[in-house]
């Protein structure tokens, strides 16, 4: 993390590379390919592009395994109308919500909320209803159409879900008796598999383009690590990045395997921007299950908040997600500088949060603090 090598960079930390992976292997070929250029070539079949279906393809053929890596589970990621464009969404959290197919509903991955899937749209009735986007599911259901012979797994949070779950998938991986794990984060850390050729991002995007600050460093700590599935021992490995972004920075230093030159264009970054870790933030979230309250609360909030930090408190906003599990969100953002006035600052927000507590007014707002998120 950013975080952990600039404590290297303060003298905090000591520093041990490993500059050679186990058994001398070497690092994996990277080949990213540009999905924008492929589909107007018409090289994409559904949810793969061609070159990933051939390298799959080949590694079959030697009896070699597949990772797929896609960060999101489900069979599509949302349902719309495509009268109204309406969409699904949960009743307790402002989320839309995910098809699943296997158990045929569509649900809500913050507080499990679930619905049977509409044969009409709820809104205006209209049928013309589809399903947008794609999950694992959806991943494993294509590939079983392209790959019959293939014995394809799945590991989600869906599929692990029972006690031994997770142990079998990996197991039977492990094994030999499944040919391609298709997953979502839970493929990229750890597995130490001798028979996987070829890893597939299949869609990178969605990691580069979250919107937070963390998304780069995120994005490539995901891509690198996933990556290091391929190749494990004497089995040359392959990884295919799958993106609409294919000159994007943090593809190309997963391509370059260079997390120094990554670490300095992203410390610049958070030295300009103000953000952790060469600042301190800190996140103060109200939360009450009627909106009207959490944004009186938050107003109040605002006047000793201003008072005390000025140009350094960013606020009240609503989230991304701006109500979870009934509860209606406002955030506060607050960047203080590593300085000696640091524990002064702090003090002074403890206060001043204290007497906001005690206001008989907003007794039953919740406040939630988070250094650093």
């Amino acid at each position: 993390s950013l975080e952990s090598y600039y404590n290297v960079a303060q003298k905090k930390y000591g520093l041990v590379q490993l500059m050679h992976r186990f058994a001398n292997s070497h690092l994996p070929d990277i080949f990213v390919v540009n999905m924008a250029a492929a589909t107007k070539q018409k090289m994409v079949n559904g949810l793969f592009s061609n070159f990933l279906i051939e390298k799959i393809g080949e590694a079959l053929d030697k009896k070699e395994q597949v990772i797929l890596f896609q960060n999101r589970r489900g069979y599509a990621v949302r349902m719309i109308c495509n009268t109204c464009e309406s969409m699904p969404t949960c009743k307790y959290c402002d989320v839309t919500l995910t098809y699943h197919k296997k158990t045929n509903l569509l649900k809500c991955h913050y507080c499990g909320y679930a619905i049977e899937v509409p044969k009409e749209c709820p809104t205006c009735h209209s049928t013309d209803i589809e399903m947008k986007g794609f999950g694992t599911e959806k991943v494993e259901d294509t590939l079983g159409a392209i790959f019959p012979q293939a014995v394809i797994s799945r590991m989600d949070l869906d599929t692990t879900r029972s006690k031994n779950g997770y142990q079998q998938i990996i197991t039977d991986f492990e094994q030999h008796k499944t040919d391609i794990l298709v997953g979502t984060q839970m493929v990229t850390k750890g597995l130490d598999f001798d028979r996987v050729s070829v890893v597939g991002i299949l869609n990178a995007d969605a990691l580069i383009s979250f919107p937070d600050f963390r998304a780069f460093e995120r994005a490539f700590q995901l891509l690198a690590q996933v990556s290091g599935r391929a190749g494990r021992k004497e089995v040359p490995g392959k990884v295919v990045v799958q993106t609409y972004q294919p000159r994007h920075p943090a593809l190309l230093y997963v391509e370059t395997n260079d997390f120094g030159a990554m670490y300095q264009s992203q410390i610049a970054e958070r030295k300009e921007f103000h953000y952790p870790p060469v600042y301190r933030l800190i996140k103060i979230s109200l939360k009450h299950v009627d909106e009207n309250v959490v944004a009186q609360a938050a107003s109040a909030l605002a006047i000793p908040l201003r008072a005390a930090f000025s140009s350094n408190l960013m606020g009240p906003e609503s989230p991304l997600v701006s109500r979870i599990q009934n509860y209606y969100i406002k955030d506060f953002w607050l960047k203080l500088s590593k300085d000696g006035s640091l524990s002064a600052r702090k003090a002074a927000l403890v206060e001043i949060i204290d007497a906001f507590r005690r206001d008989s007014n907003y007794k039953s707002v919740r406040i939630v603090i988070n250094v650093d998120p």
